[in-house]
């Protein structure tokens, strides 16, 4: 004999992907500052964007020399080691700014080269996630509960890139 009826509410869940990335040689490896992608920002080209970001550390410093060494370094790993240097003192604004430098830098990665965007549009609504061990600023740290800035900043330039990619599809249809 039944006693009750149970009922059973089936809701759609909304499963969000998470897409996870690190190394330049590694899958999405072309979402990592350290991927070969140069950028034009204030008059030069940065041959990554890891090259723009560590010399902005000296703008306006007693050291502002190392920018141009940064900027010639051999590689994103040798211009990281520059920048990240404790001999040169960076400049005091820097934790201010430094968000904003890297958007640029992202952005204009994201904005010159069309093959990288499109597999930047083409994650959708992923969330994107920089899976640095030890990073917890940039990336998701070892436990996974660092602040993601870089994935944070991806995803803000996706959705900008979209908007512009709409916003210009309106504009031939109309």
């Amino acid at each position: 004999m039944l006693t009750g009826i149970i009922e059973t509410d089936i809701k759609q869940t909304n499963i969000r992907m998470t897409i996870f990335f690190y190394k330049a040689q590694g899958p999405y490896g072309c979402f990592s500052n350290f991927s070969l992608h140069s950028i034009e920002l204030q008059g030069y080209t940065w041959p990554t964007s890891e090259h723009y970001y560590q010399a902005q550390k000296f703008y306006g410093t007693l050291h502002h020399d190392l920018q141009d060494q940064i900027r010639q370094a051999p590689t994103p790993e040798e211009a990281a080691a520059m920048g990240r240097h404790p001999d040169y003192a960076i400049r005091a604004d820097w934790d201010q700014v430094k968000r904003k430098v890297m958007y640029a830098a992202v952005w204009t990665k994201f904005l010159t080269h069309a093959n990288i965007q499109q597999i930047l549009l083409d994650t959708g609504t992923a969330m994107i996630v920089e899976n640095s061990p030890l990073d917890t600023y940039w990336g998701c740290g070892i436990h996974g509960n660092g602040l993601n800035q870089l994935g944070k900043i991806l995803m803000q330039v996706r959705e900008e890139l979209l908007a512009l990619d709409q916003g210009s599809s309106l504009k031939l249809q109309g």
